[in-house]
């Protein structure tokens, strides 16, 4: 390198030094907070270059986007004083990175631990009012939201705000899980048992309600039937009656070959009759005019 530039590169390197120790990146992900021997003096540095005292000022960088923690095997007791296992998680994002930084100096699993015992107590504040088959039937949104909005205040205190609380899992401890599977199904059992009776006895009042219409609709059938053949029988007995009228010679011969037909039903049928009966009149007067 000629001689002339070497002062430039010295110089640029000095400006490159002290713009090192002068300017401090944020990323999209993180904010930072500026302290002075541990005393903060800026905070809420949000994403691009900012100034600092170099030597003199430190830089703390966190994330900035939401935080999931799990927290597994948690014990809790039901109204009934039994014991209940849950599985949850808590989705949590800093807030006010100052108060959250003076709260838990700027450690993420300190912070978790203080959220999860937030958590955790309002949860056992909520299971401790309700008993085990109200908690099982419950709905898990209906479960964490008695204790979401208290919660939520504590964490103030952190300078971090609390986005969501789920339970993942609810079991009972090996001891008292029989008992209450058992009780479950009995309950179960006496539900079906109760559901089958009253099904048997509406079944039963469905069956007699259709017998009686059945019994109701045949009565009416055949009153309506003994009225109509009724009537027939006055018809046809007033046709009969008026025929007879016009030709009752003829009437006679008509009844009386009506009668022969039945009498002689099958071949060599004999009759015993007199000859001068009046049964047999047309017969022995078939010649005559």
């Amino acid at each position: 390198m000629p001689s002339a530039l070497k002062p430039i590169a010295i110089v640029v390197g000095l400006l490159a030094l002290l713009a090192s120790q002068t300017l401090f990146q944020v990323r999209e992900t993180e904010v930072a907070i500026r302290t002075k021997f541990g005393e903060i003096v800026g905070d809420s540095y949000g994403p691009g270059l900012h100034m600092k005292m170099p030597l003199i000022n430190q830089i703390r960088r966190f994330e900035r986007r939401i935080v999931t923690q799990s927290y597994q095997g948690e014990t809790f007791l039901t109204a009934e004083n039994k014991g209940l296992i849950a599985d949850f998680y808590i989705k949590w994002r800093i807030k006010d990175v100052a108060h959250y930084y003076r709260a838990t100096n700027g450690i993420e699993e300190t912070a978790g631990s203080r959220l999860g015992d937030i958590v955790k107590d309002g949860i056992k504040g909520v299971v401790a009012r309700r008993t085990l088959q109200e908690i099982v039937v419950a709905e898990r949104a209906a479960f964490t939201g008695d204790m979401f909005v208290r919660a939520s205040e504590s964490m103030k205190d952190l300078g971090v705000e609390l986005i969501d609380v789920r339970i993942q899992r609810i079991d009972l401890p090996d001891e008292v899980s029989g008992s209450v599977y058992q009780r479950m199904q009995e309950s179960f059992r006496a539900l079906g048992n109760r559901l089958r009776a009253e099904g048997s006895a509406e079944a039963e009042r469905i069956r007699a309600e259709a017998d009686r219409k059945r019994t109701e609709l045949l009565a009416g059938a055949q009153r309506d039937a003994q009225r109509l053949r009724g009537e027939g029988d006055e018809t046809a007995s007033r046709i009969y009656a008026g025929a007879y009228g016009k030709s009752p010679e003829f009437y006679a011969f008509y009844r009386s070959l009506q009668a022969y037909r039945n009498a002689l039903v099958k071949e060599g049928d004999i009759w015993v009759v007199t000859p001068d009966g009046e049964f047999y009149k047309y017969l022995n007067s078939s010649g005559r005019r």
